[in-house]
């Protein structure tokens, strides 16, 4: 039998901090990645020593760039692992350390990202197989020519597409660790530079750089520390996957990413109804109204009317995006998927602000990364 998160021993979010999300700047790596940490290490009352093992997310910093910072911090011995897995690294660097914790190798496990803009590689550009498209592999093509299938098929307008895009970055207006932090009109979205098809410069992710820290422990770390268990958040599931041979037209991501969540929602012992937050991967604004559909928040085919409705705004029955998401908090790569995590703990803990959510007690967190490969946590206020 399979064991999961749930058969295994309790895992907390105690500690995240980040470093903001910014474009390409001539600040180290290691200055990013050292003031997430430093925050994280305050949120969760421990000193660095305190940690017994790390994964460290990135796409492009090179080898050993995780053991290389750690050394401007202490060298203590700690157990270092780099984790890259395209948009997805930090995602997966997360479930290692909280799966580190879980299983009993560790009491106290950190999940780091770094990156710096403009270093990253595509295997996909070196697989030595000659194609018919030049760009059937680019990831805006395949979602512009989605968005106009499903105008001509469901009723999808240009204004739906915008509107993500206009509800994501009014989020991040008020978010002090976004990449972009104006709002901005309908008007401003539609009449930004068109990038392919129906989408714009502003509902498309930026690339930039940026750093984000989690640190998971057990109930036993918490009790030798005595550390505060009240701002304690329980890590439910993570469940991983990739795509399958696709049926009928959707995309392998939203396949992959719709067979993520239900596992995920069946490891923690939830339903889609349960979710008050949820960060999910909006490279593109098409993708949020996708997913939004394919996690069973509202019917298929309905994710604009969700949208329009005012249903995944802050305050609305699931909070989607609440960072500003990819479009807007911005998309370093390493960092993302531990970004996402730093949210939805201020989000459970009731600590976010303008942002936050009514009543949040059930998070989730979901990337994609190139290849395509697919990963979602459920984190839950106890």
């Amino acid at each position: 039998m399979t064991a999961t998160l749930r058969d295994l021993r309790p895992v907390y979010v105690l500690g995240v901090g980040m470093h903001r999300y910014q474009f390409a700047s001539d600040t180290p790596y290691i200055a990013m990645g050292l003031t997430a940490l430093r925050a994280a290490l305050t949120d969760a009352g421990i000193d660095f020593p305190a940690i017994q093992s790390a994964y460290f997310g990135t796409t492009g910093l090179g080898m050993a760039a995780g053991r290389v910072m750690f050394r401007h911090i202490g060298s203590t011995g700690l157990a270092v692992q780099q984790v890259e897995n395209a948009s997805a690294s930090g995602s997966f660097a997360f479930a290692d350390a909280c799966l580190e914790v879980a299983s009993g190798r560790a009491d106290i496990s950190l999940a780091i990202g770094v990156d710096k803009y403009g270093d990253q590689k595509r295997a996909v550009l070196k697989e030595g197989v000659n194609r018919l498209s030049d760009t059937a592999h680019v990831p805006l093509v395949k979602y512009a020519l989605l968005c106009r299938t499903l105008k001509r098929e469901k009723g999808l307008a240009a204004e739906d597409l915008a509107g993500v895009a206009v509800k994501n970055h009014n989020n991040a207006a008020t978010n002090p660790f976004a990449q972009f932090q104006k709002p901005r009109t309908l008007a401003q979205v539609m009449g930004s530079t068109n990038v392919a098809g129906d989408l714009t410069s502003l509902q498309c992710t930026p690339r930039g750089e940026g750093a984000a820290a989690a640190i998971v422990v057990s109930e036993d770390a918490m009790r030798a520390h005595g550390l505060d268990r009240s701002r304690a958040i329980r890590v439910a599931s993570s469940t991983a996957g990739s795509e399958t041979p696709p049926q009928g037209r959707e995309p392998g991501s939203v396949a992959a990413a719709r067979d993520v969540a239900l596992r995920t929602y069946a490891e923690a012992g939830i339903a889609s109804a349960d979710l008050d937050v949820v960060e999910l991967h909006d490279a593109f604004s098409i993708e949020e109204l996708l997913y939004t559909e394919a996690f069973g928040l509202c019917p298929q085919g309905e994710g604009h009317h969700y949208l329009r409705e005012g249903r995944s705004a802050v305050g609305g029955d699931c909070a989607i995006n609440s960072s500003g998401g990819l479009i807007a908090q911005g998309h370093p790569l390493g960092p993302t998927g531990i970004g996402q995590v730093h949210e939805i703990v201020r989000q459970l803990r009731g600590e976010n602000g303008p942002r936050q959510q009514p009543g949040a007690a059930t998070g989730m967190a979901h990337m994609i990364g190139l290849g395509s490969v697919a990963i979602a946590h459920i984190l839950r206020r106890e």
